[in-house]
């Protein structure tokens, strides 16, 4: 098997400058949704529990109370999971998302916020594949799950699905464990419900395979998806041990509730049909396994969650 050589993700917090041109593109099959967008800011998110946190160390009315942050005009928001574009006054047809995605309608009201209904998902035009929703009647999420951005002057490559995905899910990991001391997770779709609990054990976990080996002969791999270590007779990989439980069909429902009440617990939103996916790749790992190696303490263990690290790019990707 040849090495994998294409960037499987793109860190939006380190790689996404001000005054550059950048090309968004639908994940699945490559559309272009937005085209030559060149930012003057590009910031990050607060916590989903700013608002509070402003109330207690102001020592006047909030002045942000019940105000959303949205985007103005040549600005991009990034959040854990998503980013946020300003839609409005866009000077190439190309760039509007009702052009290059469908959407159902956006608000009415200016700075209302929607919730995540059938007619405010942006849907790609060509696969049909969901890549964010409406905010409002300007701005726009996008997932990170859903969408690739490279710079204009860079050519476009597809990278297989459940890698990206797997790559995608694993840089958030990664980086909120990282930042906020975080360890234990909830994958929740767009439409609210709780998928699948995560419990990251560590990430610092060396592995090293022999690519001349039998055993590289039957890399478990997904959709058709191959991925290898970098290129040499030995392959190293940095990975992140994980468990998980999967909350589908009402399973482990008490244990859900019992997360989404913990303050201790980081959210993770994506959409439905990704946290599917992601569900499905977990699932798949775990089998690989004996059956004496797919369970600890209740949760399930997949077959190994790696994380690659190419150059200084911070390149997370999650494999199997």
């Amino acid at each position: 098997m040849s090495s994998l050589s294409i960037d499987l993700g793109f860190a939006l917090s380190e790689n996404l400058k001000p005054q550059k041109n950048y090309v968004f593109y639908c994940q699945s099959c490559g559309n272009i949704i937005v085209k030559d967008r060149k930012f003057l800011r590009v910031l990050p998110l607060p916590s989903e529990n700013w608002s509070a946190l402003v109330e207690e160390w102001c020592c006047h009315p909030n002045p942000f109370a019940r105000r959303a942050l949205h985007p103005q005009h040549g600005d991009c928001f990034l959040g854990d999971t998503f980013f946020l574009l300003n839609s409005r006054n866009e000077s190439q047809v190309s760039e509007s998302p009702m052009c290059c995605s469908e959407s159902g309608h956006h608000a009415s009201q200016s700075g209302s916020n929607l919730k995540s209904e059938e007619n405010t998902r942006v849907i790609c035009k060509c696969c049909k594949t969901m890549l964010g929703e409406t905010v409002s009647s300007d701005t726009i999420k996008y997932y990170v799950t859903e969408v690739i951005i490279r710079p204009s002057e860079e050519s476009f490559s597809p990278t297989p699905r459940s890698q990206f995905v797997q790559g995608m899910v694993a840089q958030c990991l990664v980086e909120l464990s990282s930042a906020k001391s975080t360890f234990r997770f909830t994958v929740k779709g767009d439409n609210g419900k709780i998928y699948i609990l995560i419990w990251l054990l560590n990430s610092d976990t060396l592995l090293v395979e022999s690519l001349g080996s039998s055993s590289s002969h039957s890399v478990f791999t997904l959709f058709g998806d191959i991925f290898m270590p970098s290129s040499g007779p030995v392959g190293t990989w940095n990975a992140v041990k994980v468990l998980y439980q999967p909350c589908i069909k009402s399973k482990n429902k008490d244990l859900a509730d019992a997360w989404e009440n913990d303050i201790g617990v980081h959210p993770l939103k994506f959409p439905s049909e990704t946290c599917l996916e992601l569900l499905l790749i977990l699932g798949l790992s775990t089998t690989s396994l004996p059956p004496s190696l797919r369970c600890m303490n209740s949760f399930q263990a997949p077959h190994c969650e790696c994380v690659t690290e190419r150059d200084q790019t911070n390149t997370h990707v999650l494999c199997t």
